[in-house]
């Protein structure tokens, strides 16, 4: 089929075509490949960060060992009764050295969220000056046992704020299951 056209007319016709086949061309081709090559570039970014994370906790290897040699050094023994006698020495010994008075302490096992674990979770209420009672977080928080202050509560007992009350939950690294009762 031949089309007698004028050439302005030919040269249009010849024009709407080819953006006709530019627009299918930029449909079919162009910008699916402009979105993979934009989906891999995230994807090299993404990798990149995971190689250069991996390369980083590779570097501190030997540091985590160390870490984890003394948590399991320092974590509560394996006997529940043993763990619980030596917290609760801890405890009265952090106690008698910073002159706090130690009301109660009640602690509880918990079972850790996977079974090579489990927690002596102990609630202490102790009454105290300010002074003496930061002393005795301090001593806690010094102290190479496997602990975890999970809460602090401090309530006045006086007018003046010179007594006050602590109320800790701590939490204790026992690095062997809690025992099924049968």
């Amino acid at each position: 089929m031949k089309l007698d056209l004028p050439d302005r007319q030919r040269w249009l016709v010849i024009g709407a075509g080819a953006m006709v086949a530019l627009f299918i061309l930029d449909s079919i081709v162009f910008t699916p490949l402009y979105q993979t090559w934009q989906a891999h570039t995230a994807e090299i970014v993404k990798l990149q960060k995971f190689v250069s994370t991996g390369r980083g906790t590779i570097a501190r290897a030997a540091q985590t060992e160390r870490v984890w040699a003394e948590m399991q050094k320092n974590a509560l023994p394996k006997d529940p009764a043993q763990s619980e006698q030596d917290l609760l020495t801890a405890f009265d010994r952090w106690g008698r050295a910073n002159s706090v008075e130690l009301s109660s302490i009640r602690p509880q096992w918990k079972r850790g969220a996977t079974d090579r674990y489990s927690l002596l979770e102990c609630r202490v209420d102790a009454t105290g000056s300010l002074s003496t009672l930061s002393r005795f977080m301090y001593e806690l928080e010094r102290s190479p046992m496997a602990l975890r202050v999970d809460s602090v509560e401090v309530t006045a007992r006086d007018d003046g704020g010179q007594k006050l009350t602590l109320g800790l939950v701590v939490s204790g690294l026992r690095l062997s299951p809690l025992e099924r009762k049968q």
